[in-house]
């Protein structure tokens, strides 16, 4: 087997492709997301704000130590924002799976799949009801 044999079935084996495909994609869907809010709902909380955008240069002044309060504020109701945007924007296309029947071992009292025969916690053998 060549080399180059090798290499692409170790691509398609590791799913190394599926991974960089997920990586660039979710490398746009987070500019995306990014542009929404900064062209979006930024603006909306500015206009509310007033000011024009101000509040993001506040400084918190001790002694000789200024501390950028504002731009602070700004970067985490960005982080909030975005993360919001990013959740939803997931719940549109991630389903969640429904849950499986589970049973309670008799032995160890954990949560196993209600088919199982053995259960995976103690390794109990589990009676067929």
């Amino acid at each position: 087997m060549s080399t180059l044999t090798e290499f692409k079935s170790f691509l398609v084996k590791q799913n190394v492709v599926a991974l960089a495909i997920a990586v660039v994609i979710g490398a746009a869907l987070g500019t995306l997301v990014t542009a929404l809010v900064d062209d979006f709902i930024m603006p909306i909380i500015a206009a509310a704000v007033g000011g024009g955008g101000e509040w993001k240069e506040a400084m918190w002044t001790v002694g000789s130590v200024k501390f950028g309060v504002g731009h602070f504020l700004a970067a985490l109701l960005n982080f909030i924002i975005i993360g919001f945007v990013a959740w939803r924007i997931s719940k549109i296309f991630v389903k969640a799976e429904p849950d499986k029947p589970t049973k309670i071992c008799p032995q160890c009292r954990m949560s196993i799949d209600a088919q199982a025969s053995r259960c995976a916690h103690c390794t109990s053998q589990l009676s067929a009801a």
